[in-house]
């Protein structure tokens, strides 16, 4: 069942990694500051859900999200705007045996870990094999040979067959910190972090009111509009994880067209 939203306070449903990796309440604290509204974020997988029920006025997903494109072509939300991108990372052993460290090219740390006959471990979730045909087209030349190894494992397991073996995996940035977070004695690092290949684009969709007569559709969209803000922006360009040097988040507003940028 829905719920009526308090005067003063918008519901935002994100999917996981902006709410957990702090950045949404750094934007959240800031736009209070600025509007007087609250933010009450709800985080979770199935945004478009929650939204669907009548429980959300502006939805933060991934751009590929499978919810997303239906949801608009059902009528229930505006047109999506590109806000900010999180991204995969190259892990490996923090000996880093290929020297890949802080390489802005992920298909040159391949080149690398193949020259050095480093391990690699293939890691089967969807995002993360999609981004490793681009890399084998992009390094048709290489021998993908030994050292590339595919156990059939995907996430947590791939890190821990990675860990065990001193091997770099692909995976998402923020889940494998967290994978970290609970693995202390883990000995892997992001190592490559740099490259755009690596980016996952999130965008920002305002529920229609016509849809949703009593969602704050007007104070969402005064949210979003403050996303693609260039102080916010540029916010988001230089929030970090503790503990972590390199952005992880990336500032993705000038994606949109010209037309929905901030008067």
């Amino acid at each position: 069942m829905p719920t009526n939203p308090p005067d003063g306070v918008l519901r935002l449903a994100a999917v996981n990694t902006p709410e957990y990796s702090g950045l949404l309440d750094d934007l959240n604290a800031e736009f209070q500051r600025q509007s007087g509204w609250a933010v009450e974020v709800w985080s979770g997988e199935d945004v478009y859900e929650r939204a669907r029920a009548g429980n959300a006025d502006i939805v933060i997903s991934h751009y590929g999200h499978g919810g997303l494109q239906r949801f608009i072509e059902d009528g229930l939300g505006q047109w999506p705007l590109t806000v900010f991108s999180n991204q995969m990372a190259l892990v490996g052993p923090a000996e880093d045996p290929a020297c890949v460290r802080g390489l802005l090219d992920v298909v040159e740390a391949f080149r690398r870990i193949a020259a050095t006959q480093s391990l690699y471990i293939f890691n089967r979730l969807q995002g993360a094999q999609y981004l490793m045909e681009i890399v084998r087209e992009a390094a048709a030349d290489l021998a993908w040979g030994t050292w590339y190894h595919d156990p059939g494992v995907r996430g947590n397991q791939a890190m821990d067959a990675a860990a065990e073996l001193g091997a770099y995996a692909i995976w998402g940035a923020f889940p494998f910190l967290r994978y970290r977070q609970h693995n202390p004695a883990v000995n892997l690092e992001p190592l490559v972090l740099g490259d755009p290949l690596l980016q996952r684009m999130m965008v920002a969709t305002v529920v229609r009111a016509d849809a949703f007569p009593d969602a704050k559709v007007e104070a969402a969209g005064w949210f979003q509009q403050y996303l693609l803000t260039p102080a916010t922006q540029a916010r988001i360009r230089s929030f970090r994880v503790p503990g972590v040097e390199q952005a992880l988040w990336w500032p993705a507003g000038r994606n949109n067209n010209p037309s929905v940028f901030p008067r």
